[in-house]
């Protein structure tokens, strides 16, 4: 009887270790940001859209799964820094300032999460 209730509460333990730290999620393609903290700062955030981390030339941002929101998060984000939307080509969506162009890409994370890359000439 022991054994089965170190058992219970050892598996227990484990499943609420798991979902605590989102290790059910697929792995983030950044390194900076765990999956836990990703979630956190978007929830945490009144925006709609929030960034997550700077690496290699890009930035990376979070925001919900409705596509055609996410979209309209980084248009609007994009646009707050004076980029003109262009037009969406699979998962790019291609922007134009002063002759110069720039190429967000979406991914989809999880159901609930879309992960942005942009390239760092954002705020240039």
């Amino acid at each position: 009887m022991k054994k089965m209730i170190v058992l219970v509460v050892s598996v227990l333990f484990i499943v609420v270790f798991v979902f605590n730290n989102k290790l059910f999620f697929p792995p983030l393609p950044i390194e900076n940001v765990s999956k836990k903290e990703a979630i956190e700062k978007l929830n945490d955030s009144n925006e709609a859209i929030v960034k997550l981390s700077r690496e290699n030339g890009y930035e990376w941002y979070i925001t919900y799964s409705d596509q055609s929101i996410a979209d309209d998060n980084i248009k609007e984000m994009l646009s707050q820094n004076s980029w003109m939307f262009k037009q969406k080509d699979g998962s790019g969506l291609f922007f134009e300032k002063q002759g110069e162009h720039l190429i967000a890409t979406t991914q989809m994370w999880t159901g609930d999460y879309v992960l942005v890359k942009i390239p760092v000439t954002l705020n240039d």
